[in-house]
């Protein structure tokens, strides 16, 4: 009887995900069947418009008699109206984000069109909400707290040190800031007091650092010889496959921190890291860093490390803006979120 019991929760868990799986596929579909009505329309509207020279006031018509139509289905005021008409103009002459539009929810969508400023950035959070599910509030907070720009200006030697097929996954995992404003702290805290703000709002954390690291343990201790050492935190990358080791501190960089990190990946890669995963990062987070230190403290490194800094509350200093890549690298960057 237990061998049947065991062999029907099987069946049964078997089942339940392929349900599940056949809703999540529906959903979809009915996802991009509503993003081609809304594109339709907006053609349409934006067609008449230019043809016809209609006034405004024909979209208020349509807005009254579709919804007089079609009294269940919501999305047919004036104000949606208007902005199928501005999500059409925004991608018709795009050819490659065209067809990506279809794939992430309206609401998404209508974020992306109002809040970003041009079309690599657009492709960046669209691709970003595609991949790893982002809901509407998720993405809103990435767009505020510039993880864009942020993630451009990142840090890291990962050019020389992780295989070609990883570099531009690997690129987009890492910032050069994080926004940390919902752990509480004041203006003093200590290093102790850092790492436990964070444990206490740790789904907030993995959702800042880019939503595809898991919580594998804080204080990680490793024993080498006769001595023990302790990671900060230590975390998983779900699509790069590998360990991920933070090291907090509360001042400014320096070039030590990077042998002390190098001294971690060896470790984990020897001591813990499993045969099918790939080598592990480390990523040093400070509250400030000079670039040009950082630069050449990474340059002889042969481990993979990032260095970011972080701040409790959002800002993007004036000046790094005009220092993101050109347009052609930024391109080529976004291909990493196929």
């Amino acid at each position: 009887m237990s061998e049947l019991t065991g062999e029907y929760g099987s069946l049964l868990g078997e089942i339940k995900q392929r349900i599940r799986s056949a809703q999540y596929d529906a959903l979809k579909a009915v996802n991009k069947e509503l993003i081609a009505l809304y594109w339709d329309i907006g053609r349409l509207i934006v067609s008449r418009l230019q043809e016809a020279r209609w006034g405004k006031s024909v979209v208020r018509n349509l807005a009254r008699d579709l919804q007089a139509e079609f009294p269940g289905m919501g999305g047919f005021s004036a104000a949606n109206l208007w902005r199928m008409r501005q999500f059409y103009e925004t991608y018709v002459s795009n050819e490659k984000l065209a067809p990506l539009v279809r794939e992430i929810g309206w609401s998404h969508n209508l974020v992306i069109v109002e809040k970003c400023k041009d079309d690599l950035e657009r492709e960046f959070y669209i691709r970003m909400t595609r991949k790893y599910g982002w809901t509407k509030n998720v993405l809103l907070h990435h767009i505020e707290n510039q993880s864009y720009e942020k993630t451009l200006l990142n840090q890291t030697n990962f050019t020389e040190t992780v295989p070609e097929a990883a570099r531009k996954q690997a690129s987009l995992a890492v910032k050069d800031e994080y926004t940390f404003n919902f752990l509480g702290l004041g203006e003093e805290y200590s290093e102790r007091q850092l790492e436990q703000a964070i444990l206490g709002k740790v789904d907030a954390f993995l959702r800042e650092m880019g939503g595809m690291f898991t919580f594998a343990g804080s204080q990680y201790r490793l024993e080498i010889g006769d001595q023990e050492f302790y990671i900060d935190l230590l975390l998983y990358h779900r699509r790069l496959k590998c360990l991920v080791a933070v090291d907090l501190k509360v001042g400014r960089f320096i070039p030590e921190y990077v042998g002390k990190m190098q001294f971690y990946l060896a470790a984990l890669d020897d001591l813990v890291r499993l045969e099918d995963e790939n080598p592990s990062i480390g990523i040093i987070l400070c509250k400030f860093k000079d670039k040009t230190i950082v630069e050449y403290a990474l340059k002889d490194s042969d481990r993979p490390i990032g260095v970011a800094t972080y701040r409790i509350v959002s800002t993007l200093p004036q000046e790094l803006k005009g220092q993101l890549p050109n347009p052609e690298q930024v391109a080529k960057l976004l291909e990493g979120l196929e």
